[in-house]
């Protein structure tokens, strides 16, 4: 079965669509109470996505904080500086309009991030990312280090796999199921060795023993074609960072035009542009 290029939303982001399971899974992280009557409203940017797929959503909590969780199901190192990057395209967005070079101190909401990770390789309960962990050494220069960053950001990175952190789980109904659907897929994987048996045994499963059932039934087969989107772009994420291991960007996109990767997820990957995809492919006979 091929997948369905409208599906951009993953699993993840397409569940938590709702405001209050937002203000809810928030709560859950936070281990706060908030009452059901503060406003949450989404303001997730629909023009930043990665390979076309929205992992991440953003939110504004009674116009005091904004939160920002990414779901992943790898951790790289670099998430802070993703983040940085997309809370300040957030932030644009939010003082539109306002006069930034006024005498009066505009107030912007707190924000706060949150990486879910809910993947097959180990990872701790708990870890901290932090955007000054990526800077340079000032010492290089001969110059001091300062003692505190100019500028910071921290991601709390938390394991949400099956089994982990199960006081947030239990906080969050939602955030367990889902984490018991993605489990489900890993385990029938095993067994069918095929991701679209293996997640239509995990959607029954999950009819079977009231898992998901309500999402699940309101967006049908939509829900395997996300998957199966998903975790392409997972194994083309796994495939390029094997191959940048090794060098150059034309032997990346070659190796994927081998493997059939469309010429939009080589040039998202490689940065090459469009033609010299088109020439590899031409050297290739592939086209």
């Amino acid at each position: 079965m091929k997948t369905n290029k409208k599906f951009k939303d993953s699993v993840f982001t397409s569940l938590f669509s709702d405001p209050d399971l937002l203000r809810e899974l928030y709560c859950a992280l936070e281990n706060v109470s908030l009452s059901p009557e503060t406003p949450v409203s989404i303001n997730t940017l629909e023009n930043v996505l990665y390979m076309d797929l929205c992992n991440d959503i953003s939110f504004e909590i009674g116009d005091k904080l904004v939160v920002l969780i990414e779901h992943q199901s790898t951790i790289n190192p670099n998430m802070a500086l993703r983040l940085f990057l997309y809370i300040s395209k957030i932030l644009e967005k939010i003082t539109r309009g306002r006069a930034l070079y006024s005498d009066r101190k505009i107030s912007i909401p707190r924000p706060e991030f949150f990486v879910l990770y809910n993947g097959k390789e180990h990872f701790p309960d708990n870890e901290t990312l932090k955007l000054s962990d990526l800077f340079r050494k000032p010492e290089e220069l001969g110059l001091p280090e300062p003692i505190y960053p100019m500028l910071e950001l921290e991601v709390k990175v938390i394991n949400i796999t099956e089994g982990k952190n199960m006081d947030i789980q239990n906080r969050c109904s939602k955030l367990s199921e889902y984490s018991k659907f993605i489990a489900l897929i890993h385990k029938y994987l095993e067994e069918y060795d095929n991701l679209e048996d293996a997640t239509k045994e995990a959607i029954n499963y999950c009819h079977r023993h009231d898992i998901l059932v309500e999402f699940l039934e309101k967006h049908g087969s939509g829900v395997l074609g996300m998957i199966l989107t998903e975790w392409n772009t997972e194994d083309a994420i796994a495939f390029a960072r094997q191959e940048e291991r090794e060098g150059e960007r034309q032997t990346i996109a070659r190796n994927m035009l081998l493997k059939g990767y469309a010429p939009e997820l080589i040039n998202e990957i490689t940065g090459l542009d469009f033609d010299s995809i088109k020439e590899l492919a031409s050297a290739s006979n592939l086209n």
